[in-house]
């Protein structure tokens, strides 16, 4: 997977919120095999109060992709996009502009400004945005060079809603990096984005709440593995009728 000419070989992204301690986090990173994990500015925050947990995760060997976690406005999200180039030293930045504050679906008219802003200012902006085409459309003219769709709303762990409308996604722009972010719960969702043909899996809540975190990210990236290699294999379609595995032709004929 090239991320913005990066080389990557992990398809799993890692949130480091809401984990029980620092301790179950790194180990957490570790067992996931992770490259990426991403951070909110919230967490680290502008005076610097937020160093150790920072150098915690610079000494995972990751690369830090900030998050504008929070920002309801493309002037806010902007903003703080500007500040954690600053923090993190980075120019890669997740871009939230979150709509509505029950399902924290992106606002895609402010998301869309938002990067468009950014991607002129030199940063390489993962959009998270709606699984629709048009969106889709509008965020690359605006400079992205990946698409992270939403399984589900944030949190929620229902997995994929909508896999109809990540698979024409998916066929609709078959050369654009696509990663699937928010609403995995278990490891069978993400297998599923995998199989559909997407390249990574964002998610965090499914592994920090978890009642293991750290088994969970390892199940996570078993999972991942196990549905990129399945997508790769060409699975067969399915039917609406059964198909016998033993031809009739050549049985036995008993009188």
């Amino acid at each position: 997977m090239q991320l913005y000419g990066t080389e990557v070989s992990s398809a799993l992204l890692l949130g480091t919120a809401q984990y029980p301690s620092p301790a179950v986090l790194r180990e957490a990173i570790a067992a996931s095999g992770t490259e990426i994990v991403t951070v909110s500015l919230r967490r680290e925050t502008a005076d610097g109060s937020g160093a150790g947990f920072f150098e915690q995760l610079r000494q995972t060997g990751c690369r830090i992709l900030p998050n504008t976690a929070g920002c309801h406005t493309a002037t806010e999200a902007v903003t703080t996009a500007q500040m954690a180039r600053e923090l993190f030293a980075t120019d890669w930045i997740k871009l939230e502009v979150i709509g509505h504050s029950d399902n924290l679906q992106p606002d895609v008219f402010a998301l869309v400004e938002a990067a468009r802003i950014l991607s002129d200012e030199g940063f390489k902006v993962f959009p998270y945005t709606t699984d629709d085409l048009v969106v889709g459309e509008r965020l690359l003219e605006a400079g992205c060079e990946v698409l992270m769709p939403w399984g589900a709303p944030i949190g929620s762990g229902q997995g994929l809603r909508n896999p109809d409308a990540l698979r024409a996604m998916r066929a609709h722009f078959p050369e654009v990096p696509m990663i699937v972010d928010a609403g995995i719960g278990r490891p069978s969702d993400a297998a599923q984005a995998m199989e559909l043909g997407m390249d990574a899996v964002l998610l965090n809540t499914a592994v920090a709440k978890a009642g293991d975190p750290v088994g969970m990210a390892r199940a996570m990236a078993l999972a991942i593995e196990a549905g990129r290699e399945g997508h790769r294999a060409d699975p067969i379609d399915r039917r609406d009728m059964a198909v016998p595995s033993t031809p009739i032709l050549g049985l036995a004929e008993l009188a």
